[in-house]
């Protein structure tokens, strides 16, 4: 046996004595994997600026050697507490509840733990219980957006924002709802109707009007004629009284799928059969949608994919501050039963 032989024994027995005793350190884990202790670094503290081939080498020996990042020592280390903030103004509709789930997954593969704090009309308080959390930045849903709009940015407070336009003054990360909003309705004018009516969110919301302006354009493009629109508020009993001022509608393309049931139960209680009589569309693609009666067409959001465009803007912008703008993920018509030739 060489001298080298004699080492290389000698650094295994070190490896696993260290491991037993756990005592895993970062060095460890560069030699596993191949790479320096700096990448190792920049994985477990979430960077974006390692390819993905190499962090999952540096995942694969964590995971093989039994390596746990200590939150409260890499905080000392780094100055930052390892934790990013949710503002939402309530988790009661499924649009935000999904996107607290795919956010904290993505905060946890980047090695970050959640804080979450609803408001429902004083953003600036969620802001200072934030600060008071000491998180290292958040990122604000869907409806907060607008209240985030006019509310001072705290200093030092990192935000990014999800659902929000382009001149908001943030950073932001928005699913393309005035795209999907036009797929669906010029799927239903190729289908041969001669217009579409359109059950809207509520007035404030991003989301809401960015659909309704996608609806809108793309009817006045083709020439059809645009009709009134019967608003709702995301829940299914407002989609059920919508549905039911529509009674001359033979294609009606509602902004979320929670909508779109209620509009279901509605027609099917004045006897109009769906797709027999009239043709529905939903946004969003919740979970249930294709056990709706009959199947629901709707336009897909991607919520892991919004998720991981903003923890990892949001992540890059505490490294280096960002410049305002938008992210845009694309939407995708899913069809399903609802969207059938008339009869």
């Amino acid at each position: 046996m060489t001298d080298d032989d004699v080492l290389d024994v000698e650094r295994v027995i070190a490896l696993r004595s260290a491991v037993s005793a756990g005592r895993v350190s970062m060095a460890m884990v560069a030699r596993r994997a191949g790479v320096s202790g700096q990448t190792v670094s920049r994985v477990v503290n979430g960077s974006p600026r390692v390819d993905p081939t190499t962090r999952a080498r540096v995942k694969q020996a964590m995971e093989e050697l039994g390596y746990r990042p200590h939150r409260a020592a890499r905080a000392l280390r780094t100055g930052r507490s390892q934790t990013l903030g949710i503002v939402a103004t309530t988790l009661a509709t499924i649009g935000n509840s999904r996107m607290l789930q795919a956010t904290a997954e993505a905060a946890e593969r980047r090695g970050y733990a959640l804080v979450v704090v609803t408001s429902a009309d004083d953003v600036a308080d969620a802001f200072v219980r934030l600060q008071d959390q000491g998180v290292d930045g958040g990122i604000v849903l869907n409806e907060a957006s607008a209240l985030a709009r006019s509310t001072d940015r705290p200093e030092g407070l990192r935000l990014i924002v999800v659902d929000a336009d382009a001149g908001s003054g943030f950073r932001t990360v928005c699913s393309d709802h005035a795209g999907g909003a036009a797929t669906a309705t010029r799927h239903l004018l190729r289908r041969g109707h001669r217009t579409v009516h359109h059950i809207a969110g509520p007035p404030g919301s991003f989301a809401a009007s960015e659909r309704e302006r996608g609806w809108r354009e793309t009817l006045a493009a083709t020439g059809a004629p645009v009709p009134a629109v019967v608003r709702g508020d995301w829940t299914a009993p407002s989609g059920h009284a919508a549905a039911a001022q529509l009674a001359d509608a033979t294609a009606i393309f509602s902004a979320n799928d929670q909508m779109a049931l209620g509009a279901l139960r509605a027609l099917s209680e004045a006897g109009r059969r769906v797709p027999g009589h009239v043709e529905v569309i939903g946004f969003d693609d919740v979970p249930d949608a294709a056990e709706y009666l009959p199947p629901l067409t709707t336009i897909r959001q991607d919520f892991a994919a919004l998720a991981e465009a903003a923890v990892d803007a949001l992540v890059a912008d505490l490294d280096a501050p960002l410049e305002a703008g938008s992210t845009i993920i694309p939407t995708v018509l899913v069809e399903r039963s609802s969207t059938r030739a008339l009869k």
